[in-house]
């Protein structure tokens, strides 16, 4: 497993960990405790699939990146909906970026095996 790889895999997880948290530490309307419970639910999906890449299953990465995407979108509404705090909607960028950053060191081309 490249490092790179290893460091895409670190970021879901911490992400992933943060969905797990949601329902704790939602006050029920910023996300909705059903938005925040189904959050848990990815998360904890999310890191059984992190155990399983990280072992090289090919397609626990794909369902992993699949679902770390829709996680990232379950955030978007943050900035459609109205009166939702400015430290939820800084959360929320947060997370998609990470969510990006984390996806795109998962995909990047093993450069030792290029190499090779």
């Amino acid at each position: 497993m490249s490092p790179t790889f290893r460091t895409g895999l670190g970021v879901l997880g911490l992400l992933s960990l943060a969905d797990l948290a949601t329902p704790l530490l939602s006050d029920g309307e910023h996300p909705p405790m059903a938005i925040a419970l189904a959050g848990a639910v990815v998360g904890l999906a999310s890191l059984v699939l992190i155990v399983f890449a990280a072992r090289g299953s090919r397609p626990a990465t794909i369902g992993l990146i699949v679902l770390r995407a829709l996680s990232a979108l379950s955030a978007a509404p943050a900035f459609l909906a109205p009166d939702v705090p400015a430290a939820a909607q800084i959360a929320a960028g947060v997370a998609i970026i990470l969510t990006v950053l984390g996806i795109g060191l998962v995909l990047a081309p093993n450069r030792q095996a290029v190499a090779r």
